[in-house]
């Protein structure tokens, strides 16, 4: 066009712009304000989105500052920009400050709020949305099913099902994908297998979807039918799928299938084993006790070497009570620079389970000079579509008074049982008295008791902590589902536990 002397106008420069790479768009933004059209709005506008997407958020910024007029589609261009990359309070700044919102506005901020780990608070705007009468689409239902199932709210995650269903959105592979997923983080397993049913062609993500929460619920043995029979029907297996399969090797304690699924990657479908695929054969060797099989995978690792890796190798010494290499994977973090907060507060567990109380003493200076504090342990529960959140012996919830009132009642169910707390995992030295009381207001135990005290008796009652569950709680469960009657669904950061009539699903194995 430039070469037959045709000069382009202001049209010419956001048409191109639209789905131009950033590299030459930084091009075209020379020739814009060579030829004067820089300053278009429109033309800004697609240079604000541009760079939004190219990652530049400084130009994009720049470039979004000095608009004299700001149009909707280039507020919600920086809105985007400033989502996408995580800063969030400069994207509701921005958002709040619109004078009108469409749904493409509404969906950039409650998905923000959803990839950036803030799912409470994209339910929270979810519901602000319908409020202020905008219609929801399938953007939008794809991102608050993400946020469910990030917080395992599935009163809600259900009653998006159903507007879904009402409202003419339709469950295409995408949706049904998302609401599989969700069912599965939320407890509901039977749903998300109804859901997967009822997919017409199903793609290869669907299937991976099952699988995967299948292994997460410990199901193993269907994770790993479900596979066959995906291969069997012809759909080629991704990365993906065998980080479900793997993990479902790791809840069931399969080792030599493990190995064969591993080996199989790379041999039998051409997939390159990623550092997700050695975090699962890790935590499998790891849990059945093969520590040093686990510490030369790691070892010979061809890729990068991962932190989260090595936490796993970690707690598995923990769990095993491995003091020497425990010690010896600690001091290689340290030195690499690839300590975390959880690298010391495993290496002080293991030193805590064995009594070295000056070691745990020496580990906890050490992570206070590097600035690293320990996550809290955090347990939630969805009552009537709101989400209550517990830390250990917390005090804020409103029924506090009848949630510790509950509590003592439990104990007595518990003594008269014969049950005896497990203090020998309280990690501080205290009398056993103290352990005690540390042991009864764990956050699992807070929600627990408001699940009882707040839904009919004989209703399940489903709890998400981000940690994983202590041998105590765990056993205190499974107790009072036998005593209560009731199910109860807890779901941990490694997988879920289904307490019915005093048994867990995990078969004692987490």
């Amino acid at each position: 066009m430039l070469s037959q002397n045709v000069f382009p106008n202001a049209f010419t420069f956001s048409s191109i712009l639209k789905s131009c790479p950033i590299e030459p768009a930084k091009l075209l933004h020379g020739q814009a304000i060579k030829f004067g059209f820089d300053a278009e709005l429109y033309v800004r506008t697609c240079l604000v989105d541009v760079y939004a997407r190219g990652g530049d958020v400084v130009s994009a910024r720049t470039l979004f500052d000095a608009m004299p007029e700001k149009s909707l589609v280039s507020l919600t261009a920086m809105i985007t920009c400033y989502a996408k990359y995580g800063m969030i309070d400069e994207a509701r700044v921005l958002f709040d400050g619109l004078e009108e919102r469409d749904a493409i506005c509404w969906n950039v901020m409650i998905d923000g709020y959803a990839q950036h780990g803030l799912p409470n608070e994209g339910l929270l705007l979810f519901r602000q949305m319908l409020n202020a009468k905008v219609r929801p689409n399938e953007v939008t239902v794809l991102a608050v099913l993400s946020a469910c199932g990030q917080t395992g709210a599935l009163e809600t995650g259900r009653w998006v099902h159903s507007y879904i269903e009402n409202n003419g959105i339709g469950i295409n592979v995408r949706v049904g994908t998302s609401l599989i997923d969700m069912y599965s983080k939320c407890g509901s397993l039977e749903d998300a297998r109804l859901v997967f049913e009822r997919i017409s062609n199903k793609d290869v993500v669907a299937w991976n979807s099952m699988v995967v929460g299948y292994a997460m619920h410990g199901f193993s043995q269907d994770a790993l039918r479900l596979f066959k029979e995906m291969c069997m029907i012809g759909y080629r297996p991704t990365d993906i799928t065998f980080i479900g399969v793997l993990n479902a090797c790791g809840h069931a304690g399969l080792v030599s299938e493990g190995w064969k699924f591993f080996y199989s990657m790379k041999d039998e479908h051409g997939i390159e084993p990623k550092v997700e695929h050695y975090g699962c054969m890790v935590n499998l060797l790891g849990r059945a006790g093969y520590l040093e099989e686990a510490y030369e995978l790691v070892k010979k690792m061809e890729i990068e070497q991962d932190p989260v890796l090595w936490g796993t190798l970690l707690g598995a010494c923990r769990l095993h009570g491995n003091i020497a290499l425990g010690e010896q994977i600690a001091e290689y973090l340290v030195s690499q620079n690839l300590a975390n907060s959880g690298t010391y507060v495993l290496l002080s567990n293991i030193y805590a389970a064995a009594g070295n109380w000056e070691g745990v003493a020496r580990v906890r200076t050490l992570m206070k000079e590097s600035g690293f504090e320990k996550e809290p342990g955090c347990s939630s529960i969805e009552v009537n579509n709101k989400v209550h959140e517990f830390l250990a012996g917390d005090l804020r919830h409103p029924k506090s008074k009848e949630i510790y009132e509950m509590l003592e009642e439990i104990n007595g169910w518990l003594k008269t049982h014969g049950y005896t707390p497990q203090t020998d995992i309280v990690l501080h030295d205290l009398e056993d008295a103290q352990k005690e009381r540390s042991l009864g207001v764990h956050s699992e135990k807070l929600a627990l008791a408001f699940g009882l005290i707040i839904t009919k008796p004989g209703t399940a009652i489903k709890i998400v902590k981000n940690l994983r569950v202590c041998r105590d709680c765990h056993a205190v469960t499974k107790l009072i589902s036998k005593i209560t009657g009731r199910k109860i669904v807890m779901r941990d950061r490694n997988r879920f536990h289904h307490f019915v009539n005093g048994l867990c699903s995990c078969g004692d194995y987490w």
